[in-house]
């Protein structure tokens, strides 16, 4: 009687943290596999929002609409790449450099805030956590982004992205409703200009317009946009190809150091050579 019990006691042992593992695992990852083919109606992130005008006491409402990657300007999709992980296309979802940099910065700051997120991290916010930057949410976010990665195709990443990213302060979700909100067309139809004003409000899309002129605004759209060129994303009109060589000249003569790209890095030439884009 006595060693039957004591083997059901070490099955016990045994299998009790398993099953504790596995309910902790299924609390924590939502079903990832139906957005392959679903397209999710409203975000955890848009949800959020809805409880904070109502708190405000202001009357906005989600305004989405969505569109497929290929209903979406190559101009605008290079420029978000640039200016939010221009490694989507090598890393598995987590830009270890940039993650190393937060750190460091918050370590310096004495304050918790671990940024360097990709495309896929947000993603993963946007779609099942809450703006918090606690422990508890980044652990999450990053089992999520994990999952995310295994079971869906970069483009889709991509173009669920783009779908759910909030871009404006009074409700606006999704590339083709600011697109129609701040130039009155299609996502499709973005020029490469208008695309780099969109890629440079991202970061925080609530206190800066695209077609405002905050400093930081024009100084990041400027950067993203020249960087297309450098890459031949951009083939620059011939008064423009002028205009950039005087600038260049006077610079030289008055031996003026160029300005420095430190609000988006330039990739190695392996990522370059991922990107597909």
């Amino acid at each position: 009687m006595v060693p039957r019990y004591r083997n059901n006691r070490n099955v016990l042992i045994f299998f009790l943290p398993v099953l504790i593992g596995l309910i902790t695992y299924l609390l924590l990852v939502p079903n990832i596999s139906r957005l392959k083919k679903e397209n999710p109606q409203k975000t955890s992130f848009m949800k959020y929002r809805e409880i904070e005008w109502k708190r405000e006491g202001k009357k906005y409402r989600i305004q989405q609409k969505w569109v497929p990657l290929s209903h979406i300007s190559p101009y605008l999709i290079k420029a978000v790449l640039i200016a939010e992980d221009d490694k989507f296309w090598s890393h598995e979802g987590f830009d270890y450099e940039a993650i190393q940099k937060a750190l460091e910065k918050d370590i310096k700051a004495k304050k918790f805030k671990l940024g360097g997120s990709t495309i896929s991290q947000q993603l993963a916010k946007n779609l099942y956590l809450s703006p918090s930057k606690n422990p508890v949410r980044k652990i999450r976010e990053a089992i999520i982004t994990w999952r995310m990665e295994m079971l869906l195709k970069k483009k889709r990443i991509l173009e669920l992205y783009l779908n759910v990213a909030e871009w404006g302060d009074q409700g606006i979700f999704g590339i083709e409703m600011a697109s129609r909100h701040y130039y009155g067309k299609s996502a499709y139809e973005l020029s490469p200009e208008e695309a780099a004003q969109l890629a440079a409000v991202l970061p925080n899309p609530r206190k800066y317009n695209p077609l405002g002129e905050s400093r930081y605004v024009v100084h990041r759209s400027n950067l993203i946009y020249s960087i297309m060129i450098r890459r031949g994303i951009v083939i620059p009109e011939y008064e423009e190809v002028t205009e950039e060589d005087e600038k260049n000249s006077a610079s030289e003569a008055l031996e003026i150091k160029p300005l420095r790209e430190s609000p988006v890095e330039t990739p190695s030439d392996e990522a370059k050579k991922g990107t597909q884009y």
